[in-house]
């Protein structure tokens, strides 16, 4: 077992002056910081559309394909070509801190329509071409998808006309004679996303970095795989979700969390030995090293809610066929590069698939001590083949967790376990030394832990709908002293190889 340390933070968070991290330069160097750091494993959100009115959540993604183009660097497009650099002068001031997603989309769009037009003029399509050729399987039905929407001004595909919900050959043939260019312009924005992501993805393989990515489990109603494969949903003849995914009360809300997303038809899926989803997890992996499974439990049995429920609290379990799909899963990835998110209500049939198929699980230290004893995501209580978490991107921060979460119970309980007392200036430290010393082979401390951050530096409050995925990091934050502090932590609990001996 080779142990690993890393971060997790999420790209939108990097520090940027065009409002929202990306892939551009501040990509670069935060991997660079990560090098001289000796961390191995840099975790990120979904890498997905995202959308304002499902509150900009990379979990609601519109396309499991596309890439989201707020995450589109100009700088990059500047320097190959696509713009000019006086095209970035003309930028609105954006608020430090926080992504403004209104001010950022209107921003990137301008930028990326300019880029078009150069596109166009410069005569450089073969490269664009043969993307096309090679992404067809699903950037054709996503292009018409986005350029519809676009045109019906963010309308969702179940109040289109009936000719385009179905998809009926004439609709569709009639809308690329009208929308041809507003079409090739969304193939023309995965076209610079994935090239950017390509050139990132050289990068972190010359720093050693590996990049774990996150795939959300459902998709949303209004999404280009819906609206292309209605027979891989539950939907009624109207395509209209029958029910919908949720979970039931757990640690994050007492009522449960109520997805709202179409479930999966998993007979239809398995007539085509579950072709989309090979396909998915294949396009994933241009991204990433290794994928984090959403909701992992959701492959095995789901939570499905009635459609017209208000909460979560009156759903009911059912099975997935996940024999048979872990089986091709198996097949198509026999390097197993996943990551089971297997947090929440587990079953011993749960962990006998994970452990089965030999994928590591996580463990959480801010669910560790309301009773510590057996807790498996107790220090003690941890197996090596897991990633170790200080909080998720769905926990507060330590501090925040410290100063608002944490009952009198855990944190006594916590004050015994360490053997001192614990102040708001030590909490952070206490629980990236717990995570670091563990025997679970990665650990991954969230990054606002190491910045000593409050719990208004929070990525997402579970059940809650807007406000969420803001956070950025400031560029001050990234410094050699952090640096030589995390590298003197990762060496002393043997998280990087020994020094070889001088002769």
């Amino acid at each position: 077992m080779v142990r690993k340390s890393g971060v997790l933070l999420p790209l939108f968070s990097l520090p940027s002056k065009y409002g929202i991290g990306d892939l551009g330069p501040e990509a670069i160097r935060f991997a660079e910081f990560l090098k001289k750091a000796g961390q191995k494993v840099w975790q990120i959100l979904p890498l997905t559309v995202v959308d304002g009115g499902s509150g900009n959540s990379p979990y609601s993604p519109s396309s499991a394909f596309a890439g989201n183009p707020l995450l589109i660097s100009p700088e990059i497009m500047a320097t190959t070509g696509l713009l000019d650099r006086d095209d970035l002068k003309d930028m609105p001031e954006f608020a430090q801190g926080r992504v403004d997603y209104d001010l950022v989309r209107a921003s990137r769009k301008t930028f990326l329509r300019r880029a078009w037009i150069n596109f166009k003029n410069s005569g450089r399509r073969a490269e664009f071409d043969d993307f096309f050729t090679t992404h067809r399987h699903w950037l054709e039905s996503y292009s018409f998808f986005a350029a519809i929407r676009e045109e019906r001004d963010g309308q969702s595909w179940s109040e289109w006309p009936e000719d385009l919900r179905f998809r009926s050959h004439e609709a569709l043939h009639r809308t690329w004679e009208t929308l041809s260019d507003v079409i090739e312009y969304h193939r023309f924005v995965q076209f610079v996303f994935y090239s950017q992501m390509a050139s990132f993805r050289e990068c972190l393989d010359q720093f050693d970095i590996e990049l774990v990515g996150d795939m959300p489990i459902y998709m949303t109603l209004d999404s280009a795989d819906v609206w292309a494969n209605p027979r891989l949903f539950e939907l009624d003849d109207r395509l209209k979700p029958v029910a919908v995914a949720g979970v039931p009360p757990d640690y994050y809300s007492s009522t449960g969390q109520l997805w709202g997303n179409p479930l999966y038809r998993w007979d239809a899926m398995e007539t085509d030995g579950f072709r989309w989803w090979m396909d998915r997890l294949r396009h994933m992996l241009l991204c990433c090293d290794k994928i984090r499974m959403d909701h992992f439990r959701g492959f095995i049995g789901y939570w499905a809610v009635p459609a017209d429920a208000v909460t979560a609290e009156k759903g009911y379990w059912r099975s997935a066929p996940h024999e048979r799909f872990f089986e091709r899963l198996c097949r198509d990835f026999p390097g197993r590069p996943f990551l089971a998110e297997n947090l929440g209500v587990l079953t011993p049939e749960i962990e006998m698939a994970r452990r089965g198929m030999g994928l590591p699980g996580m463990l959480v230290l801010h669910f560790a001590f309301n009773d510590p004893a057996y807790n498996p995501y107790a220090p003690h209580n941890h197996a090596p083949d897991s990633f170790v978490y200080t909080g998720t991107h769905d926990n507060n921060t330590s501090l925040g967790w410290f100063e608002e979460e944490a009952t009198a119970r855990e944190l006594s309980n916590l004050i015994l376990y360490l053997g001192r007392e614990i102040t708001r200036d030590t909490i952070c430290g206490d629980m990236i030394r717990m995570a670091m010393s563990s025997v679970a082979e990665t650990a991954v401390v969230q990054m606002q832990d190491y910045l000593e951050l409050g719990g208004q530096n929070r990525i997402n409050v579970p059940s809650t709908a807007f406000g969420n995925w803001e956070w950025r990091m400031a560029g001050s934050h990234i410094s050699d002293e952090l640096a030589t502090h995390m590298l003197e932590l990762t060496k002393l609990y043997g998280r990087l190889p020994p020094d070889p001996v001088r002769a």
